[in-house]
């Protein structure tokens, strides 16, 4: 983006707490149902119902609010948001408006890679509880539409950042970090496919200096790839619309990841559209310290205090540190490996974990728990590299050999395979005798100062031993050889 514009982003994500029943019945939240099978009269809104709070998702949301520093508020309100959609059977949703059960925090992100990577951190404004809609139903309805109520009722916490992104690759990052904190919290399962976990992403642009331009909201992004390519779309459309002299409407508007545009779904109402009120059904929610006690005291580790953790007890990079502890299941498979192999071995297995194994992984479609290749295996193959037993590219097979299930140990495939590094002088001498032989040319240009056909002639080397010859022996040895010639 050119730097006469800047980008303000502020997103809100709806998390489905992982709670059994719904937020106000005692209906299941189960996945995948018939439709308005998980529908209960309380859900439906048949006349002379009453809602009562679903305790689990009132602690699920006091677990948040500790995890990322808020205010959990000692009393909060419950609210009617009041619109009118086919799959909104009270014709009103109850929510939290002026209220809200959680206050603040914050969330700490990593943006890019390597040496262009920093930290931000993203301010939280509030997250409060409130009930899902329906479902519309829009296919195979001879021209019709269907209203799926199994979703209605279905425990929400919707968390609202300020506007403090100013790029796509920022919230996604924060988007990321939020997603693997809500599953090492374990609120929400993070299913995306499935909708427990979805992002509205609110767009302005303005010239530098100038006020907050006006927004639009881009509803119900379900992929990380989806809200890049989104708000990319977005932003770049805004700029266009105001350089031609066009103005900006205040609107929700949909992405359509076929044609990879957005197109707006209806003008964007204000909170007074909605003639919030509270809920003449629904006590004050009143949290006591006793409470957040309790609650705090079964919390686990929190992925910004095991970051710091891997800093300090294995020296690992504040990005290395954060990637690790992406989510839990990541950080549980770097803790194994670490106990197996030892602390001397965390960095190079940090590597391996979010290099080799991460890429295969992503190719495979695979989450780190399902891994073929176990934390402990990879402990011992890190370890034989570390012992010289193997090279770094002779390492790779025995990965790819894991990985396929041709042996149950490092040791075993080595073994197997006969794949253990070459360290005697005396089995190396001849190989190098004859690539220097055959490799005339490269040896001259070496001499004539061009170290490039160094660099050819230690991969010769290395290609006629397989592999299996000591990088460190072949450039002792090649180096004497080449100066005594």
């Amino acid at each position: 983006m050119r730097s006469d514009w800047e980008v303000v982003i502020g997103l809100e994500t709806h998390a489905q707490l992982n709670t059994a029943s719904k937020i106000f019945s005692g209906a299941s939240t189960a996945f995948g149902a018939e439709p308005n099978v998980q529908a209960s009269a309380v859900d439906i809104a048949l006349p002379g119902v009453l809602p009562v709070l679903n305790r689990g998702a009132v602690e699920r949301a006091i677990r948040f609010g500790l995890a990322i520093g808020a205010e959990v508020a000692p009393r909060s309100v419950f609210a009617r948001k009041n619109y009118f959609y086919p799959d909104l059977p009270k014709g009103y949703q109850i929510s939290q408006f002026e209220l809200p059960v959680v206050q603040g925090g914050e969330i700490t992100i990593q943006v890019g890679e390597g040496d262009k990577a920093y930290s931000k951190v993203v301010h939280l404004t509030r997250a409060h509880l409130e009930e899902d809609a329906g479902k519309s139903l829009h296919e195979d309805f001879h021209g019709q539409s269907g209203i799926d109520l199994n979703r209605a009722g279905t425990p929400l916490l919707e968390i609202v950042t300020e506007p403090d992104m100013a790029s796509s690759a920022e919230a996604v990052a924060y988007a990321k970090a939020l997603h693997g904190l809500v599953q090492w919290i374990d609120i929400c399962d993070g299913n995306m496919q499935e909708g427990s976990f979805r992002c509205d992403a609110n767009v302005s642009v303005r010239r530098p200096g100038e006020p907050l331009g006006t927004r639009r909201e881009i509803k119900n992004l379900n992929s990380f790839r989806f809200l890049q390519q989104a708000i990319d779309y977005e932003i770049q459309w805004q700029i266009e619309t105001l350089e031609d002299g066009g103005t900006i409407q205040q609107a929700t508007v949909l992405f359509d990841p076929d044609t990879g545009e957005t197109r707006v779904m209806r003008t964007k109402e204000d909170a007074h559209d909605y003639r919030y009120f509270p809920d003449p059904d629904l006590l004050p929610l009143e949290i006591s310290a006793a409470w957040k006690a309790e609650v705090a005291a079964a919390m686990p580790e929190l992925p910004r205090q095991l970051a710091e953790r891997f800093q300090s007890e294995y020296g690992l990079s504040a990005y290395d540190a954060a990637t690790l502890t992406a989510s839990r299941e990541t950080a549980r498979y770097f803790v194994a490996a670490v106990q197996a192999a030892g602390a001397a071995a965390a960095k190079p297995l940090a590597n391996w974990v979010m290099g080799e194994l991460a890429a295969r992984l992503n190719k495979a479609e695979l989450e780190i728990a399902a891994s073929p290749v176990g934390a402990v295996q990879l402990a011992g193959l890190v370890a034989r590299i570390a012992d010289g037993t193997i090279s770094n590219s002779i390492a790779k097979k025995v990965f790819e050999a894991l990985w396929n299930g041709e042996g149950a140990s490092a040791d075993e495939i080595i073994e197997k395979q006969g794949l253990r590094q070459v360290t005697d002088a005396s089995a190396i001498e001849p190989i190098i005798d004859a690539v220097l032989a055959s490799n005339a040319q490269n040896v001259a240009e070496y001499k004539a100062g061009k170290e490039k056909a160094f660099n050819a002639l230690v991969g010769q080397v290395m290609k006629a031993s397989k592999g299996k010859a000591s990088p460190a022996q072949v450039n002792e040895l090649l180096k004497k050889k080449l100066a005594a010639a």
